[in-house]
């Protein structure tokens, strides 16, 4: 590990997909040593073009940092990456799980950690891929206060804000209400939109309108340029991950028995567009199933 690269300290990074390529490249930019481990030989080569030092596994990156983050695919992931660090038998280690998974999950990990002598921060995300490319992010981070005013300075070169909501567990539950709503808003922009369309409105000038007025919303803002281009293979969130998130806060408002009506309305436009062969496209893409059933014909552009 060379030591002259650390300007401002070492993080490692176990998952280099959309969040964690992003989290890679942006704390290297800033002058931090980052180490990095994914099984995906392109995404490992990616973070390693943007300066990072690549392991051969989670647990190389574990004993070559004090700090690792994971942003994993599936709480499986998460499950092996931790028994796998555990197995190490580390100095203690701070690792800041950022995935969006069931509590129950995060609480398991959380345990395998602190038995090996590790702290667990639950730090989810609130933004998508292209926020977290641009620095862009909310971090709801929850566990050890002490550990999370310790990352601040690396929370900074990662987003716009941290938050420290207290008890571990209480990061999840916070994204699960920003998700909630993000999965609303998200179909109804598209809706919006097919509306505008359908009514012969031309795309850019139902976007640049709403933006300007009180129908407007971050989402929106995010996601509606894709559906003026009609083209949503740069995804920052695909659809079909995105299901795993839906299936989360689906089960944990279930959980405690709270009614969700309109979050339970969008999920069959989710459902229709991962049937449609969405599934690898922006979440966006719903407005193309919408636009099927409302039978919208483009206008080709002049």
């Amino acid at each position: 590990m060379a030591a002259a690269k650390n300007k401002k300290g070492t993080v490692g990074i176990i998952g280099l997909g959309i969040m964690g390529g992003a989290f890679a490249k942006n704390l290297s930019a800033a002058g931090w040593h980052v180490v990095g481990f994914d099984p995906n030989k392109a995404r490992s080569r990616e973070a390693q073009a943007a300066g990072v030092e690549l392991a051969k596994n989670a647990a190389e990156v574990a004993d070559k940092t004090p700090v690792v983050l994971t942003s994993l695919p599936k709480p499986e992931a998460l499950a092996a990456t931790a028994r796998e660090i555990a197995a190490a038998k580390l100095s203690p280690r701070i690792v800041v799980e950022m995935s969006t998974f069931k509590i129950e999950d995060k609480e398991k990990a959380e345990r395998i950690f602190r038995k090996a002598g590790h702290t667990l921060l639950d730090c989810p995300v609130s933004g998508t891929g292209a926020q977290a490319r641009d620095r862009d992010l909310v971090f709801y981070a929850s566990g050890d206060s002490k550990a999370v005013a310790r990352l601040k300075p690396m929370f900074e070169d990662l987003g716009r804000r941290v938050y420290d909501v207290g008890a571990f567990g209480n990061g999840s539950k916070m994204k699960y209400v920003a998700n909630l709503l993000v999965a609303i808003n998200n179909v109804a922009s598209a809706e919006a939109m097919v509306l505008g369309m359908k009514a012969g409105l031309p795309p850019q000038m139902i976007f640049d309108l709403i933006s300007a007025g009180a129908g407007n919303s971050r989402v929106f803002e995010l996601r509606a340029p894709m559906m003026v281009k009609d083209d949503y293979k740069d995804a920052t969130m695909k659809i079909d991950v995105w299901q795993k998130d839906m299936d989360v806060i689906g089960h944990y408002a279930r959980k405690i028995r709270v009614p969700t009506p309109m979050f339970d309305a969008s999920k069959p436009v989710y459902d229709a567009a991962l049937r449609s062969g969405l599934g690898a496209r922006d979440t966006a893409a719903v407005c193309a199933v919408l636009e099927k059933k409302a039978k919208v014909k483009r206008r080709k552009p002049r």
